[in-house]
């Protein structure tokens, strides 16, 4: 029999962290109910593995903040950034525990970067929800992982039903050593296994516009004769969708990501294509599993979010031409939120 006025946790069924986000199979304990309780008035901190990395990683910030903003128990949400360097991130993840911060919320800059800053952050009873990059340790509280090997096996998947089993293929990668790069290229190579597509080209582009833009130009006068692009993220399909226009020459089939900019010119140019879907809203996700853990609800140890990719249909759904290039979908900001970051 429950005694009146006792509460008690909600299970973890009841928390919904963000859409398309489901619990892992397999082995996933629960954490222990109530474990990281504390009464409103937190303090979160966040280590970003870059801010400005790319115009998405700018957007995970927003969405963060505005998540943080929006609820009145957090009195403090402390963003640190690690600008791609790992010996930044280990000092901003220290200091957070040294400030005594109530969760940690930690988006890696390599796989090991952060390990033994989060399991110092959780030997001192501080709960540390870990997204956008996998860890070599478990010692994480929680984490949100989307993309990774799905999202390069969605892209690879449709890139070989696209090209032919004989396709000749540049592959465009993101940051080299970032687990999220690591694991999306894993991806495309269980695609290609048991074909005979060949990747004639391979570089990274950093996720960034400008790097993306040099590299296909390299690789255009190099040898233009490629049948499709794998391509690792929006702004760098939007670089190489650029180089081909700039060159006069035919757009190959080419893969990209939920980004307005790349949105509009695949609707305008109607070249082939497919969108993972990968939404800079994990950055709120991360706020509301670090403030489900301080109200004492349970988490899983492990949630994954691996929504199908996009088509041209759904991209005409959320394209807005009142907004900038550098917005990304899908995302919890309100409109006023958007117009201020990104309306013409």
């Amino acid at each position: 029999m429950i005694a009146a006025g006792l509460s008690f946790p909600a299970l973890a069924q009841d928390v919904e962290l963000m859409k398309g986000v489901t619990p892992a199979e397999g082995d996933n304990p629960l954490t222990e109910a109530g474990a990281f309780q504390k009464d409103c008035g937190w303090t979160i901190g966040m280590s970003y593995f870059g801010v400005n990395a790319n115009t998405w990683t700018v957007q995970v910030a927003h969405e963060a903040e505005a998540a943080a903003d929006a609820n009145d128990c957090i009195e403090k949400f402390i963003q640190l950034d690690a600008g791609l360097d790992q010996k930044k991130q280990v000092a901003d993840i220290e200091d957070l525990i040294a400030q005594g911060v109530d969760a940690i919320i930690v988006q890696p800059v390599t796989s090991t970067s952060a390990d033994a800053s989060i399991e110092k952050a959780v030997a001192a009873g501080i709960p540390v929800v870990l997204h956008t990059g996998r860890i070599e340790t478990d010692a994480f509280t929680t984490e949100i992982q989307g993309g990774a090997e799905h999202f390069g096996k969605v892209m690879g998947d449709w890139l070989v039903d696209t090209v032919g089993n004989d396709g000749r293929i540049w592959v465009l990668r993101g940051l080299a050593g970032h687990p999220e790069d690591t694991n999306r290229y894993n991806g495309l190579v269980q695609a290609l296994e048991g074909t005979n597509v060949q990747i004639i080209a391979e570089d990274h582009g950093d996720w960034q516009y400008d790097k993306a833009k040099s590299l296909c130009e390299t690789l255009y006068l190099s040898n233009p004769d490629v049948d499709g692009i794998w391509s690792s993220g929006a702004d760098m399909t939007r670089a190489c969708v650029d180089v081909f226009k700039q060159f006069g020459a035919e757009i190959p089939p080419i893969s990209g990501e939920g980004n307005n900019g790349y949105f509009g010119q695949w609707i305008a140019d109607g070249f082939q294509s497919i969108s993972p879907e990968y939404g800079p809203n994990q950055g709120a996700a991360g706020v509301r599993a670090a403030v489900a853990l301080l109200e004492g609800k349970q988490l899983y140890k492990s949630y994954n979010y691996n929504p199908p990719g996009l088509d041209l249909e759904a991209a005409k759904q959320l394209y807005r031409d009142d907004l900038s290039a550098n917005v990304w979908w899908p995302s919890e900001l309100t409109e006023e939120q958007l117009q201020e970051f990104y309306g013409k």
